[in-house]
């Protein structure tokens, strides 16, 4: 697990054993989550809102997009998936998270965040992409199928840059300490260390939007 060094915005149930020859352990909230010290609000309307903060560069991060989201799209009727840039403050790699952040925010301004999710991880993790600059985002972006104008626009956006600003606050309010770290209704944290690697944490977030 590559440790978070910077900031950004994203479970407890008692855990139990299932019967019969193939039981396994449930999540146990001392061992797959924790609550949060200071439980945070919730946007009004979503029955449960699920965080997931990451960073583009980050191995784990990378591995929990696809099955992040397929558990997303089994979940569309009773939760709410949001994704919120890592940004740690006074981290060595800040500026680097920080631009990937502004990245994140441009697309999400033009409605193509989650269409192009797997592409950016894909550039960055996968590729070695630098996309820390505007040109260089926004290139990308064009080769990608967006307006090149339109997304320099987002990219300078005093709305974007507001949202940069307070990564660093959400990453603290949320109590992140690693990448990639998932809330859950605003009161419990996850990640692959606690779940027992990236593919048990769809499971602990059933356990979370079920109980």
């Amino acid at each position: 697990m590559k440790p978070l060094l910077r900031t950004a915005v994203l479970l407890a149930v008692t855990g139990s054993l299932l019967t019969g020859p193939t039981a396994m352990a449930a999540p146990r909230a001392s061992a797959h989550y924790v609550s949060l010290e200071h439980p945070q609000p919730v946007r009004a309307g979503v029955k449960h809102e699920v965080l997931e903060f990451f960073w583009y560069d980050c191995t784990h991060s990378a591995l929990l997009e696809q099955p992040l989201e397929d558990w997303a799209d089994r979940h569309r009727e009773d939760a709410v998936l949001r994704r919120v840039p890592a940004v740690w403050p006074g981290a060595s790699n800040e500026a680097e998270q920080r631009a990937h952040a502004r990245l994140y925010y441009a697309l999400e301004q033009l409605g193509a965040a989650d269409r192009l999710q797997a592409q950016v991880f894909q550039a960055v993790y996968h590729q070695h992409a630098d996309l820390t600059t505007e040109d260089r985002a926004a290139a990308w972006a064009g080769r990608n199928g967006l307006d090149t104008e339109r997304f320099r626009t987002a990219y300078r956006s005093p709305e974007v840059a507001r949202a940069v600003q307070e990564a660093p606050e959400l990453f603290t309010r949320y109590e992140v300490t690693e990448l990639p770290t998932v809330v859950v209704q605003g009161r419990y944290r996850t990640s692959p260390s606690a779940a027992g690697g990236v593919d048990k944490i769809p499971g602990v977030l059933d356990t979370l939007v079920d109980q």
